[in-house]
């Protein structure tokens, strides 16, 4: 059975930080580029950052660039999303996702998605 576990969720303060992660399992990690995705209320939802299986390549959204810092350990079939800096506007479900052949890309592309952790800062 495929899942993708994810948690660190949590409030906090704007400036503050959290280390989401994300526990797979049930597929090939080594062969999967993960991502993480967010969702505010009434908004859709948005690519944060990805990387990549097949090099280790990270990428991030505009929005999130220096703030945000994606990892992997594949010992443990976890990625990992440090976040700090947090601002009011990060305030979001994150979801992660894995994607198979396509590595890295749009939402729509992805195989698996985990259920989401909910990140909450207030200003």
């Amino acid at each position: 059975e495929v899942q993708l576990q994810a948690s660190g969720g949590g409030l906090v303060q704007a400036g503050g930080s959290l280390r989401l992660s994300c526990a797979a399992s049930g597929f090939p990690f080594d062969d999967y580029a993960i991502g993480w995705f967010r969702q505010a209320p009434g908004k859709e939802r948005e690519g944060v950052s990805c990387i990549s299986s097949s090099d280790g390549s990270t990428y991030y959204a505009d929005s999130v660039k220096g703030r945000f810092t994606i990892s992997s350990d594949n010992a443990k079939n976890t990625v990992y999303l440090q976040v700090n800096s947090l601002k009011p506007e990060d305030t979001a479900v994150y979801y992660c996702a894995a994607s198979g052949v396509r590595g890295c890309t749009a939402p729509s592309g992805y195989d698996y998605w985990g259920q989401g952790t909910l990140v909450t800062v207030s200003s």
